[in-house]
């Protein structure tokens, strides 16, 4: 996780295929902590042992930044040596007999900027190890392969730091001379080192009591800092319903006497799964209507289920080496969205749960597949681990798990997971592993016959094309269905093996009513949507007793992590639209109608765009506004619903589309069409936003957020509106909304739709806004935010993101306020980022730069805005290629960036 810095020879990539098992365990690690911001004292005790499988060789541990003092084997000193960082140890007891080493070091948090190891953060100590932060702290084998028993012991001034914290069950505790303390800690569960903790400081803590259906009492704690305790009840009622929800759904139940959640604001990650004692970011655990959005309130109950889930799926069984990450990370996501879905109620909103966490998919992690990071679910090689904490691993290993449950069924899959703890719990092992558990516990399913190809996801990098073409044959009543696939070379894999697709499907009639489907050769119709496993090149499929030309309904619930290419006419889409029982492919068709109109008028260069000048183009069609404005109107759709499907896609959506990208035509295109819908649906935004007023007392229920999320889309559209007419009313009422709101999502809506317009009204807005959220960290975020992502006018946000890092409250050393003003503008304003004088760039690299020397993992995330640089028309091509070379040629980097930046320069040349 360290840089390599000056005059170090450039890192080598570690392989997968060179992994062999460690020739040492460690069965018992005793930790003894003097805790000083400027030195801390780490006494380190192990019980050491040789593995017997492996030929004998010297211990080699890890270590890094750390000052030895002392090396005592079997309580005598002992020869040793330095190997760049490791720790050498060669003179060691011969035979298999265990033996005691004991290694004293001192390190010095508070000097710690990469929030990696031990570090300090407004006065407290905090522990981040995964994947490689343990050895910041102490010498030791820092794989995920190494499992041991913890105990440990902290001690440090008690009025300073009154909570000390660590993984497990508090054994001990009480005072020590000079005004000190100590706390003892033992976790039964052996865990690898990376799901190490500590935490010290002085915090309070929400408590809760619970006893779980296994009849064990429990005692749940949430510490955050004296004042945020009342923005708590939420995560804490999100941990309830995790614990509940594990158990009911899978029969895993809390392990531990205690669980104990503690938020931090200085933290690189969202939050993470240390055993019994999560370190969560603040973002994801302080909430109170008037300081979170229901967006948060979401995120919150996301995260803290996901964390928590990776008790058993992580912890309880961990990772044989780091290229099998996807095997907690993608199955604790897939985890985390059922819960979430599970939680949500409705079967419309379970649909749009599933539609949010495609969208994520196809907006960062299909770029991700195509661009110079691609990397399989199970990646061959790294050079740096951290850069592959990405929507690979997470979100598209999440897609495979789902598949897998989609092949063996709800039951099926439940079994499998049954099976894979009895064989495997309390050990590292692999993706393998768990694929083979869930077959072999489901032995008839498609799954288990397509097993090795399956695992083609697992080995393969790139996103698979899926073309569908269809033909009706009037005289014989058939439809015939050909599904042919296809994927791209990716960096190191010129060819791809087909993938095991299940493409469920249905078929519409022309008037929207859904048929029953009977493959040729089948006696009698079956149910209305079916799934078929695609798993050779080309497949084709025949429906009898068809009696019209049917629309197909393909890739229902989007059914695999694919891009299905089928030439849909208009009418087809719009029959899909307005009548497809299956409500993400509902969705789909409208994404489908207004990408088609992004990209025509897009490759129409020889008509002008202006984003500031008069909005007189129409783009969409009156057949389209027509069904928009029918779903708008729709009393049987649930309002999230509604403004998903009334939602433009994202610039870089539509950007992916294209081969070459002219990144202001596309902002300027996208603009004109939302100034088209604001405008021509007017009458029926001024109706949803009067008919969606949500007036009683705040709740973060799925039902309730929806009807405020489409209230703020049609507050947005009514003041966009108004930017074409001149009307000043409804900017007016934004601000009277802003001013009155009882709620910060209603409050942000407000916000945003005047910031978003562009009306003068959105200066003073914001600055009433500063007033009342200065002393509010994660609120400020959001201020910062929503100006460096505002829509671009006239070259505005780049000298406002200038400004915003000169402000008192900004911090670059602090992850989420560097994210809400450079990541907001790099990442995720495409308009005003990619601007033709390569100002963007420029400043981009600058805060790359910036950042390595801080925190390289941060800086290592601000570097992959620029992955997707060579699908640029000129001139921003060249430009972007020159930034990225810019920072390549420093000499100081570390090996996170140096990694993106040199496999975006070798992905291609201008």
């Amino acid at each position: 996780m360290l840089p390599m810095r000056d005059g170090q020879a450039a890192a080598t990539a570690i392989q997968r295929g060179d992994y062999r098992a460690p020739a040492w365990w460690i069965d018992t690690v005793d930790l003894a902590f003097d805790l000083d911001p400027a030195k801390t004292r780490v006494l380190n005790k192990m019980r050491l042992r040789r593995n017997p499988d492996v030929a004998p060789q010297a211990l080699r541990l890890d270590g890094e930044e750390l000052n030895l003092s002392r090396v005592l084997v079997n309580g005598a000193g002992t020869s040793f040596k330095m190997d760049g960082d490791q720790l050498v140890l060669e003179n060691l007891p011969e035979g298999d007999a265990p033996f005691d080493l004991e290694i004293f070091t001192t390190c010095a948090p508070l000097k710690n900027t990469q929030l990696s190891g031990l570090y300090v953060s407004q006065g407290t100590f905090f522990t981040q190890c995964e994947a490689q932060g343990f050895r910041r702290i102490t010498y030791f084998l820092d794989r995920p392969d190494v499992m041991a028993s913890y105990s440990v012991v902290l001690r440090a001034d008690k009025a300073l730091y009154p909570v000390l914290l660590s993984n497990g069950n508090l054994v001990d505790h009480g005072d020590l001379d000079a005004g000190r303390h100590f706390a003892k800690w033992v976790d039964p569960h052996k865990k690898p080192s990376y799901l190490f903790a500590l935490v010290a400081g002085k915090l309070v803590a929400r408590e809760q009591r619970i006893t779980s259906r296994a009849g064990n009492p429990h005692l749940l704690q949430v510490y955050v800092r004296p004042g945020d305790l009342g923005k708590t009840e939420h995560a804490m009622h999100s941990l309830m319903a995790s614990i509940a929800w594990d158990e009911a759904r899978f029969g895993l139940t809390l392990d531990l006497e205690r669980f104990m959640i503690v938020a931090t604001s200085d933290f690189n990650m969202g939050a993470m799964e240390n055993k019994g004692l999560n370190v969560f970011n603040t973002k994801y655990v302080l909430a109170s209507p008037a300081t979170a959005t229901d967006v948060d309130y979401a995120n919150i109950e996301s995260v803290v289920g996901h964390e928590y889930f990776h008790n058993w799926t992580g912890n309880r069984i961990t990772c044989r080496d780091w290229f099998q990450l996807s095997l907690k990370e993608g199955l604790t996501v897939f985890r985390d969205q059922e819960f979430s879905m599970d939680m949500a109620g409705s079967a419309s909103a379970r649909a749009v749960k599933r539609i949010e966490d495609v969208r994520v998919l196809r907006t960062a992690q299909f770029p991700e597949d195509a661009g110079p990071m691609a990397h399989p679910v199970r990646p061959d090689h790294y050079v740096e681990i951290n850069n592959f904490y990405t929507v690979t691993i997470y979100e598209k290993g999440a897609e495979v798990v789902r598949m897998m449950h989609t092949l063996v069924g709800r039951d099926g899959f439940a079994l499998g997971m049954k099976l894979y703890f009895e064989r495997h719990d309390g050990h590292a092992v692999t993706c393998d592993d768990f694929a083979q558990a869930i077959a072999d516990a489901n032995p008839d399913s498609e799954l288990t016959s397509r097993l090795e190809p399956f695992k083609r996801w697992y080995a393969q990098a790139g996103t698979p094309r899926v073309h569908a073409t269809g033909h009706y044959d009037a005289v014989t009543r058939s439809y015939t269905l050909t599904l042919t696939q296809s994927c791209a070379a990716t960096p190191g894999q010129p060819v791809k093996e087909p993938f095991v697709i299940p493409v469920e499907l249905g078929l519409l009639t022309q008037d929207g009513h859904a048929l029953p489907l009977q493959f040729d050769g089948e006696d009698t119709p079956g149910a209305t949507s079916r799934t078929v496993v695609l798993s050779e090149s080309s497949q084709t499929l025949r429906f009898v007793n068809v009696d019209s030309a049917p629309v197909p309904s393909l890739l229902r619930g989007f059914s695999a992590p694919v891009v299905l290419d089928i030439d849909y006419s208009d009418a087809d889409l719009l029959t899909l639209l307005a009548h497809d029982s299956d409500a993400f492919n509902r969705w789909e068709a409208g994404q489908r109608l207004l990408l088609r109109c992004a990209i025509k008028n897009i490759a129409n260069t020889t008509d002008p765009i202006s984003v500031t000048g008069a909005f007189e183009h129409k783009f969409l069609s009156e057949p389209v506004l027509q069904a928009l404005r029918n779903v708008l109107r729709d009393p049987a759709l649930d309002a999230s619903y509604k403004e998903l499907l009334l939602t433009l896609p994202s610039e870089t959506y539509i950007a992916e589309q294209l081969e070459v990208v002219n990144p202001q035509r596309v902002h300027g295109v996208r603009e004109h069409m939302r100034a088209q819908l604001a405008l021509a649906l007017q009458t029926d935004w001024q109706w949803a936003f009067e008919q969606h007023q949500d007036s009683g007392s705040y709740q973060p229920d799925a039902i309730s957020a929806g009807r405020r999320a489409l209230s703020g889309l049609a507050l947005s559209m009514l003041c966009l509106a108004a930017q074409r007419s001149g009307d000043s009313v409804w900017p007016g009422k934004a601000l009277q909304r802003f001013k009155d709101a009882g709620n910060m999502t209603d409050r942000m809506g407000a916000l945003s739709a005047l910031v978003g317009s562009g009306h003068d009204l959105a200066a003073p807005a914001l600055a009433r806004f500063y007033a009342l959220f200065k002393d509010e960290p994660l609120v400020l975020d959001k201020w910062f935010a929503l100006q460096a992502g505002a829509p671009d006018r006239n070259g505005h946000v780049l000298p406002l993101v200038k400004q915003l890092m000169q402000h008192p409250d900004f911090s670059l050393k602090n992850p989420n306020r560097a994210r809400s003003v450079i990541f907001s503008y790099c990442s995720a304003n495409p308009g005003a980022f990619h601007r033709s004088d390569a100002a963007g760039y420029v400043f981009w690299s600058d805060r790359v730069i910036e950042l390595d020397a801080i925190n390289p993992q941060v800086a290592a995330r601000l570097a992959r805005a620029l992955d997707r640089w060579q699908k640029l028309a000129e001139p921003w091509r060249t430009a972007a290629h020159e930034a990225i070379g810019r920072i390549a040629t420093r000499s100081d980097l570390s090996n996170d960036v140096r990694e993106v930046v040199t496999r975006a320069l070798a992905s291609s040349a201008p």
